[in-house]
């Protein structure tokens, strides 16, 4: 069932859309859990990653293991983390892309604009949260009329 009017339901276009997606598009778009105690604490589900978070991975071959973010790769959709490296056959060292939605954040590198985001975050949050509910007021006041 199609819902919104003016985006399309179609697989192609969504996937030409996701692919070809410029980097501020794509820095929301690689946005990683946070961990249970930064959830409490912020009210917030997930942020868009950034160099010198601290992650955890949860799936996949390095599950487990934890570090810092050494680069966001947008251009291949993926992170770098220290740590999470494999040797090639020359002998060289180089890390291995891990998809930031296999991840959680552990640990925030907080400035004022991140700060912002989670104050504005955590707010739109509160604000929906009695969305669409009545009061007891409000069911009595109907009631009586």
């Amino acid at each position: 069932m199609k819902y919104a009017l003016n985006v399309s339901s179609s697989r192609r276009k969504s996937r030409k859309a996701h692919f070809s997606a410029p980097s501020d598009v794509r820095r929301k778009l690689m946005s990683a859990p946070l961990s249970q105690e930064l959830r409490q604490k912020y009210q917030v589900r997930a942020v868009p990653i950034r160099k010198d978070d601290e992650v955890q991975v949860i799936r996949g071959t390095f599950k487990g293991r934890e570090g810092k973010v050494t680069q966001v790769y947008r251009k291949k959709w993926v992170i770098h983390i220290e740590r999470i490296t494999r040797e090639k056959v020359n002998g060289a060292t180089v890390s291995v892309g891990v998809d930031p939605s296999k991840c959680v954040i552990t640990k925030l590198k907080l400035d004022k604009d991140r700060r912002a985001l989670l104050d504005r975050k955590a707010a739109a949050k509160a604000a929906d949260k009695g969305k669409g509910k009545f009061t007891e007021q409000e069911v009595q006041a109907m009631q009586e009329v």
